[in-house]
C-alpha cells in the first residue's frame, strides 16, 4: 500500500510541475521561418521578396487529398542538402492547386474554377500548362517567365539534380541526359 501511495504521489507532483511549466510559457523569438525546413512562401510573399532580390521560384503545387505529394512533403523535402539549396537559390512557393482565393500574379487576377465535384485554380492550369497531375514542381525564372514544369513524385537524389540544373542554368546550355550523368551530389552536411 505504501508504494501505491509514494507512486500516486510522484504521478500528482509530476503533473503539478508540468501544468506550472507550460502555464507560464516564456515567449518564444519571433521567425519567419523554421531552421532544417523549405522556408514556403505564399504567392504574394515570394512577389515581396521578388522586389527586394530576384531569384527564381520553385512552385510546388499539390493537393490536400494527393498522397504522393504528402510522401514528397515528408522525404524529399526534409533533406538537409535539399532543403539548404532550395533556401538558398529559389523563393520556395507551396500552392494548392484547389485554392479557393484570388491571385494577383504579373497584372492578372487568376481564380478558383468549379469543375465537377472538386475544381482547380486558374494560376495552378496556367503554370502547369492545364496538366493538373500531383505533386507537379514548377520552375520560374528570375523575370518571372515559365521554364518547365515537371509532374510528378521525385526521391531526394533524382530532385536534386532538377533544382541544380535549373538553378544553375544548365537548362539554356546542356541537354538534361548529359547533365543527369555528368552530375555530381551536393554535399551532405
Amino acid at each position: 500500500m505504501s508504494k501505491f501511495i509514494f507512486l500516486f504521489t510522484a504521478l500528482i507532483v509530476s503533473l503539478g510541475i508540468f501544468s506550472f511549466r507550460n502555464s507560464h510559457p516564456l515567449p518564444e523569438p519571433m521567425m519567419t521561418s523554421v531552421p532544417g525546413q523549405i522556408e514556403w512562401l505564399t504567392w504574394e510573399e515570394a512577389q515581396q521578396k521578388m522586389q527586394v532580390q530576384k531569384k527564381k521560384l520553385l512552385v510546388d503545387v499539390y493537393t490536400e487529398w494527393c498522397g504522393w505529394c504528402k510522401k514528397m512533403d515528408a522525404g524529399t523535402f526534409r533533406q538537409p542538402q535539399i532543403v539548404k539549396y532550395v533556401n538558398e537559390h529559389y523563393y520556395a512557393i507551396k500552392f494548392d492547386a484547389e485554392y479557393k482565393e484570388d491571385i494577383e500574379y504579373m497584372g492578372k487576377t487568376y481564380r478558383y474554377t468549379k469543375n465537377g465535384r472538386r475544381g482547380y485554380h486558374e494560376l495552378a492550369a496556367e503554370i502547369t500548362r492545364g496538366r493538373l497531375s500531383f505533386p507537379t514542381i514548377v520552375f520560374i525564372d528570375e523575370s518571372q517567365s515559365l521554364i518547365q514544369s515537371v509532374p510528378g513524385y521525385r526521391e531526394a537524389q533524382e530532385f536534386e539534380q532538377i533544382i541544380t540544373y535549373f538553378a544553375r542554368n544548365e537548362h539554356t546550355k546542356t541537354p538534361w541526359e548529359t547533365y543527369q550523368k555528368s552530375y555530381l551530389p551536393l554535399p551532405k552536411d
